[in-house]
């Protein structure tokens, strides 16, 4: 990954409007990477909202897990991995002189698709999510990531919803830690945490 920037905040901060703004004074084109499930009706209504807010210049490519295959969404434009394409097309790259910008919204939705699939097994969810995303670090992109500070809010009341929120901090940790810039959102305000640009 040649650039991580990493943007947390409570819901309803203002993180997925300031991360699109962002991406679009990066790119002409970014690729916005949603990783939602739709779980139900209210979270469909939440997710066709989102897309209503971004115009032709994106594209939008949906992936819940896996996000390290996002190379093969992108095609032809071909991504690579460590000088490999991922691609065996003639037309991938293995110089990219001006990477893709990639806007990844959200990591707390992608956690909760490992935690869900592991039944709430919050070690094997956490060994696979640090797994993934090591492999998606591996992409020739520059990053936008938003994620939710979950561990913010009220205590949760029962033990599962105590383990989500732990999981959340331990991959929020992962992630920033790797960022070269890091974002809080604090009532639609951006609070510059680490390598705001001079």
């Amino acid at each position: 990954m040649r650039e991580l920037t990493y943007i947390s905040g409570g819901q309803r901060s203002g993180k997925s409007r300031y991360a699109q703004q962002l991406a679009l004074g990066m790119s002409a084109s970014p690729v916005y990477l949603a990783t939602a499930r739709i779980w139900d009706d209210e979270f469909r209504t939440r997710i066709q909202r989102h897309r209503s807010d971004r115009d032709e210049r994106w594209r939008t490519v949906e992936i819940d897990r896996n996000i390290s295959d996002l190379g093969r969404h992108l095609l032809p434009e071909g991504l690579h991995i460590d000088g490999e394409a991922t691609s065996n097309s003639d037309r991938g790259i293995t110089e990219a002189p001006d990477s893709p910008v990639i806007l990844l919204d959200c990591i707390t939705l992608w956690v909760t698709n490992f935690f869900s699939d592991a039944h709430g097994n919050m070690d094997s969810a956490m060994e696979q999510i640090i797994a993934e995303w090591d492999r998606f670090a591996l992409l020739d992109i520059r990053a936008i990531v938003v994620s939710n500070e979950i561990g913010m809010g009220v205590m949760p009341d029962n033990e599962l919803a105590r383990k989500f929120a732990d999981l959340q901090g331990f991959i929020n940790q992962h992630i920033a830690g790797h960022a070269q810039r890091q974002i809080l959102m604090l009532s639609g305000s951006a609070l510059e945490i680490k390598g705001a640009p001079v």
